[in-house]
């Protein structure tokens, strides 16, 4: 991997990081009172863009303050578009670092259908934020979207959105009133409203197809929250039909109490997604007719997936990673946090300082995002400073890319042995592992009980 590539500057992303900015500034004071250079700004960012004509118009609208919700629309939509074009030019930055190649771009076959009043009462909800800013929430404000919330869940459709509006309103609630606030996380909320404004369109179904082949699994990613808990494994797929490797994902997400953490929220992962255990034994899987999204997503079905033979990751990263091609990411995706691609380093130097790791990579210095490591696995930032190889995920964050480790090989007893951050995925006999799911095992049934209870009254 070229690591001079990852260090320098890339073309234009400062000023697509500078409109970002002068969207969430006029974000923060609200769009009933912008100034007008952030929204100027924000509309010369897409210029030559199809949006150009609407953004423009958005914009003199809200500095007159007669914005509506298709106003708000317009420059959510903007926001949107500059946060893609980063995400674009971070991905050719990694593609020409990795030598990898991508398919081509996505290609958006659905239309927009008749939008739901669920949907046009979510945007209302959102538009009121817009129009009161960070600085102006207060809890009336906030708790406008609890009904909205409640009517969005029960459609499988919509619930989406529901998700990310109640975590989102939790939040805002958490933080109000604004104006009391000293230090407001502009970038995160801009996303987040922007990315829920956009949720409120109603689309058709994308498109749907199938793969057969082996899946060589490369690692998890796993993401723990106080109620949620959602785990990402990341591989290469060798179709059946003699076509190049594809990189994959397979997701699995569910609710959890706030009890169970570290190993024992496989628990609650496991029972939905069979490829956990092949991942923790180190086995492939053949897959038949899965269906897949265009974006690389498999929507897993265990009919469609026996296990296989036994498959080292390391094995799989050294050969058939190299050239493995990686999906598009849908619109709504193009996000620079949302880089997650699938590397391998060898021959690295480490330094530590303190909490802090570095990989020295043909000269050039790359962070290790070590507390991305989930406490749910053998693998440990200590691990990760006596390693001689790393798999990992190649990310972007605070103007810098940095690599998470999914899985390391060090040296142990004069003999190489790879520690994986998904090891106990399956299940374990290693003694911290064991207990950890013995605890949650007993702190499950205690809820169950009392649920029960409950029920039962």
């Amino acid at each position: 991997m070229r690591a001079d590539l990852l260090v320098e500057p890339v073309a234009g992303l400062a000023e697509a990081l500078a409109a970002l900015d002068a969207a969430d500034r006029a974000l923060v004071t609200g769009l009933l009172r912008p100034q007008a250079a952030d929204l100027a700004e924000l509309a010369d960012a897409v210029a030559g863009s199809p949006l150009a004509g609407r953004v423009a118009e958005a914009a003199e609208k809200a500095l007159a303050g007669a914005a509506g919700e298709e106003h708000f629309l317009a420059l959510a939509a903007a926001r949107t578009a500059v946060a893609g074009s980063v995400h674009d030019a971070l991905l050719d930055r990694v593609a020409e670092a990795t030598g990898r190649s991508r398919d081509a771009e996505f290609e958006q076959q659905s239309t927009v259908d008749s939008v739901p009043n669920v949907l046009l009462a979510a945007r209302s909800w959102l538009s009121d934020l817009a129009r009161a800013g960070w600085r102006g929430i207060d809890q009336d404000l906030i708790s406008g979207a609890a009904p909205v919330i409640s009517a969005l869940l029960p459609d499988p459709a919509l619930r989406r959105l529901a998700a990310l509006l109640d975590g989102f309103a939790a939040e805002l609630g958490a933080s109000c009133p604004g104006s009391a606030l000293e230090r407001i996380p502009a970038r995160r909320w801009g996303d987040l409203w922007s990315r829920a404004m956009l949720l409120t369109l109603s689309v058709g179904t994308p498109e749907i197809g199938a793969v057969t082949g082996r899946l060589l699994p490369l690692g998890v990613d796993l993401h723990e929250h106080a109620t949620a808990a959602q785990a990402q494994v990341h591989a290469i797929l060798e179709p059946a039909d003699g076509g190049p490797a594809r990189l994959v994902r397979a997701s699995v997400s569910t609710p959890k109490p706030d009890t169970v953490i570290g190993a024992g929220i496989w628990q609650l992962l496991r029972p939905h997604l069979s490829l956990l255990a092949a991942l923790g034994a180190g086995r492939s899987m053949d897959l038949t007719d899965m269906p897949i999204t265009a974006e690389g997503d498999l929507i897993w079905r265990d009919e469609h997936a026996r296990t296989g033979e036994s498959a080292d990751a390391f094995v799989t990263a050294r050969v058939a990673l190299p050239t493995a091609i990686s999906a598009p990411a849908a619109p709504l995706d193009r996000h620079p946090a949302r880089l997650a691609v699938p590397v391998f380093l060898e021959g690295y130097a480490v330094e530590r300082t303190g909490d802090t790791l570095t990989f020295t990579v043909a000269g050039e210095q790359l962070s290790v995002a070590a507390e991305r490591i989930p406490a749910a696995g053998p693998l440990t930032p200590e691990a990760v400073a006596t390693s001689t190889a790393c798999l990992g995920l190649l990310r972007w964050d605070a103007g810098e890319f940095s690599v998470q480790p999914l899985a390391v090989e060090t040296i142990a007893r004069k003999k190489t042995v790879a520690l994986h951050a998904g090891a106990w995925a399956g299940g374990t006999t290693d003694k911290v592992g064991a207990k950890a799911e013995k605890a949650a095992t007993e702190a499950t049934a205690v809820l169950r009980e009392r649920a029960g209870r409950l029920l039962r009254k």
